[in-house]
């Protein structure tokens, strides 16, 4: 085994008797084992640059943290950074040090991070509050940027094919359709095609085309979905052909339509955590659908209901039976689908309202195909719903 492999081994390990490496650790590769074994060691052990068992903890003061964070930065790419702050956070109780300005400031802002923030808004001292919504609004402009483009792009051409019409006029003419569903007049002595029929669509941009109602579970465990949503409902809004409502939930249900110009706005007014009603929620959006036939409902959920179960069923039922695009995301996130109530999946799939996880970078397909009224894109890593994958809207 070579000294580079014995050395990673060695990181991996944590240098306890049982590692069977035998490698000291000395200068830069020491340190960097001091922070790791700060996160991931055991509750006791002995000196870590000598090859013993890691000790863990970075103490409770925001002194020793901050200067465990310039530690990891210093000798982890950022994509790491960001998953030893969330164990952090997670393994070792550090949530409260968050409501601190100088911890926020040092740490490197991500997603997760700001769902962590978001469920601390509460308790969170207004020294803080100004700091914590310069972090939240960082993030959300680097999703904006990341996301808006490809959104706005698929969602105006699927808005065009949605609008398609029979007998369009000659500058809303589909001339690439309208071929294709004319090659068999084709005229050889002419060397042309006589077209019996042609495919249009209208102009999107001169109305609304489609309303969209964004229904998003606001429990702790939705988190990461809740900051999507957000971004994503503001760049809708910002479509004039599209008429977009959200709606977030727990017990309770708030309309935070009005927001909508600045998702920081709608992520502070979220409150994460508490139980859920799916029924509840659903039956508010169902009071706002004026034209089935043109709305979507996406119900971003893990389908955990608290409510009354049938009725949450006979609701989305109702809807589709109305003209209702209906489309449930057990998660808007990068992780794909967390802990769900797998008997509601499989009833509302029965419905031919499939639930599965998606991407960010699916939501945009996922949204164009229900504008549309095709089968959703649903991916195939999704194959574990419980056969709802079978069922398209």
């Amino acid at each position: 085994m070579t000294e580079e492999r014995l050395r990673r081994w060695r990181l991996v390990l944590g240098g306890d008797s049982a590692d069977g490496t035998g490698r000291a650790l000395e200068g830069k590769d020491a340190a960097m084992d001091g922070a790791l074994a700060a996160l991931y060691g055991s509750a006791q052990g002995k000196d870590r640059s000598t090859g013993g068992s890691r000790s863990a903890g970075l103490g409770a003061s925001a002194p020793s943290v901050a200067r465990w964070l310039g530690d990891i930065r210093t000798y982890f790419p950022s994509s790491v950074v960001q998953v030893m702050q969330r164990d952090a956070i997670d393994r070792l109780g550090l949530s409260t040090l968050l409501l601190e300005p100088e911890m926020l400031e040092a740490v490197d802002a991500d997603v997760h991070l700001v769902g962590t923030l978001l469920s601390l808004n509460k308790a969170m001292p207004e020294t803080t509050k100004e700091t914590a919504r310069a972090v939240v609004r960082k993030v959300v402009e680097d999703l904006e940027k990341k996301l808006a483009t490809r959104t706005r792009a698929t969602l105006t051409g699927a808005l065009d094919r949605s609008a398609r019409i029979s007998r369009p006029r000659h500058h809303d003419i589909d001339w690439n359709r309208t071929i294709a569903a004319n090659l068999k007049h084709y005229l050889p002595e002419y060397r042309t095609i006589v077209p019996e029929r042609l495919i249009g669509y209208g102009r999107a941009a001169q109305s609304v085309k489609k309303d969209v109602i964004l229904c998003i579970d606001q429990s702790g465990s939705m988190a990461a979905s809740v900051v999507y949503a957000s971004v994503f409902g503001a760049v809708l809004a910002s479509m004039h052909s599209i008429s977009t409502r959200l709606v977030v939930f727990d017990t309770a249900v708030v309309d935070l339509t009005d927001q909508l110009d600045d998702p920081v706005d709608v992520l502070f007014g979220t409150q994460l955590g508490g139980g859920t009603d799916i029924n509840r929620a659903l039956a508010y959006c169902q009071s706002q659908i004026s034209r089935p036939a043109e709305t979507v409902v996406v119900l971003i959920s893990d389908l955990y209901e608290g409510g009354i179960r049938d009725e949450m069923l006979k609701r989305v039922a109702a809807m589709k039976a109305s003209g209702v695009q209906f489309v449930t995301l057990l998660a808007l996130s990068d992780e794909g689908a967390p802990a769900y109530d797998r008997e509601h999946a499989a009833a509302l799939a029965a419905l031919g309202a499939p639930a599965f996880a998606c991407t960010p970078d699916l939501f945009p397909d996922i949204m164009a195909a229900a504008i549309e009224k095709r089968p959703l894109p649903i991916p195939d890593a999704a194959a574990d719903t419980g056969g709802a994958l079978t069922n398209r809207i």
